[in-house]
């Protein structure tokens, strides 16, 4: 299953947006991998805030890119205050 998730720290208070088709070795390797390089290595407390189940690794990347391009915590709050929203990004990125 393709997936759009979003992780958040309460240590910095901070969201991760990204893609995956395995949430479970995903977050595992944001919570314990060793590469210091990425963005999540510098708290160990994410959580998973939030999901949006897609049809297709194509429609998942692109809802991904829209979330981004956003650059808001309040549209990511209201992504979860407002579910409509998510159903709309599903049916607006539908046929990608």
């Amino acid at each position: 299953m393709d997936l759009v998730y979003i992780l958040h720290s309460a240590t910095l208070n901070r969201f991760y947006i990204g893609y995956t088709s395995d949430l479970d070795l995903r977050l595992e390797f944001h919570l314990n991998s060793n590469e210091t390089r990425k963005f999540t290595s510098k708290a160990k407390d994410w959580e998973i805030y939030f999901k949006i189940e897609c049809d297709t690794k194509t429609q998942a990347l692109a809802i991904e890119k829209h979330i981004k391009e956003m650059k808001s915590k309040i549209y990511i709050e209201n992504l979860i205050r407002y579910p409509e929203i998510s159903i709309k990004l599903i049916e607006k990125y539908k046929d990608c």
